[in-house]
């Protein structure tokens, strides 16, 4: 992956900044004040749009642990047929001019942060930030006030700071629940050979299997945000018998309506913390890379630091929210019951034409993966 590496280059920028990074996900970086910082989470898609800004941080060669994708099948679940395939790298690689991989979260954000820990920055532990100044200034409030020039809310998807801003303006900061849930495990590549298929991809220089498993939401479960609910492994069946016990975890899917603003005075969202996204299109991680990637930009390029805020969300926000639709549209296309719907989406999977499911769509891709 790294013949792409070096065609890009970072700003930087003639007047350092004390900025404030709220969290201690993939986004915070990328781009500080958080918790004990540690690596969890199973595997995400390193997707070219995500690779191009790795480019520029130098970051893309180190990523050794990634896997490149060559191909996508979609396949109906009764029959195992296949709908769609889609050729992927090195093709992928060729039209965007980034790879098109997958990676461990987990050895991800160790790349980033072994990156932010070469640089002059200090990371603040078990200092959780319970707000911001009231009048959104540059301080957020940890048991002690703490001030900078500008602070990015990168806390996630129930960022403390998105409420205080959200309350801020009379709106109501509620998820929706989808009705969908997913059981997120890892299992050894031997324990799978030769028993069965399974729709998911490999991590860690092919050692580990990913998995995704979407089913109906149990009744009367909890819909709070939660990537880590205890799941129960004997409801995933027999195949799945290999998952060690407790290593089940259970996401439930919400959705979140579009916030009215990304800026608040000296105080930015980006990732989770402003544009929560559903799976379906694999751009959770990658909006939020997208984001800091922005960010860094803009504040670079001049000194005008509301002008810098400010073009960051007209650059960010209705690119982010289209994509943050477009994986709840995408949801529902794949998630039609068996009928007449169901036949037409699978004839259109077929092509040629408009793929419903968005992220195999080659006018979608150019979008995500080409901007």
């Amino acid at each position: 992956m790294n013949t792409y590496s070096d065609r890009f280059t970072l700003p930087r920028t003639n007047t350092p900044l004390d900025g404030l990074v709220v969290g201690a996900g993939i986004g915070w970086p990328s781009s500080s004040v958080s918790q004990e910082i540690t690596a969890v989470g199973v595997g995400i898609q390193v997707v070219p749009n995500v690779a191009r800004i790795l480019g520029r941080l130098g970051l893309l060669e180190v990523m050794t642990k990634a896997n490149v994708l060559e191909m996508n099948s979609l396949q109906r679940y009764e029959n195992d047929e296949e709908l769609g395939r889609g050729e992927l790298m090195s093709g992928v690689g060729e039209r965007y001019h980034a790879p098109l991989a997958v990676i461990h979260r987990g050895d991800l954000q160790r790349i980033l942060l072994n990156a932010v820990n070469n640089q002059t920055i200090t990371i603040r532990t078990n200092a959780r930030v319970v707000g911001a100044a009231p009048d959104f200034a540059a301080q957020v409030y940890t048991g002690k006030w703490v001030a900078g020039d500008v602070v990015i809310g990168a806390d996630g998807i129930k960022s403390d700071l998105r409420h205080q801003m959200a309350a801020h303006h009379g709106v109501h900061d509620i998820c929706q629940p989808t009705g969908d849930a997913a059981y997120r495990i890892l299992t050894p590549k031997e324990k799978m050979q030769g028993d069965g298929h399974i729709m998911a991809y490999p991590i860690k220089n092919n050692s580990v299997y990913n998995m995704v498993l979407l089913h109906p939401q149990k009744e009367g479960a909890a819909t709070e945000e939660s990537w880590t609910n205890p799941g129960d492994k004997r409801e995933m069946g027999d195949l799945l018998s290999y998952v060690p016990d407790r290593e089940v975890m259970e996401w439930t899917l919400n959705s979140h309506f579009p916030l009215p603003i990304w800026i608040e005075n000296r105080v930015v969202w980006m990732g989770d913390a402003c544009h929560p996204m559903l799976p379906y299109v694999a751009q959770g991680a990658a909006q939020a890379i997208e984001d800091a990637g922005v960010l860094a930009c803009a504040l670079s390029l001049t000194e005008d630091l509301d002008g810098a805020l400010a073009v960051d969300e007209r650059v960010r926000k209705d690119r982010a929210e289209k994509i943050q639709k477009s994986a709840a549209v995408t949801r529902k296309a794949l998630h039609l019951p068996d009928g007449d719907e169901q036949r037409k989406r699978d004839e259109a999977i077929r092509g040629p034409g408009k793929n419903p499911d968005r992220w195999a769509d080659q006018d979608w891709q150019d979008f995500m993966w080409g901007e």
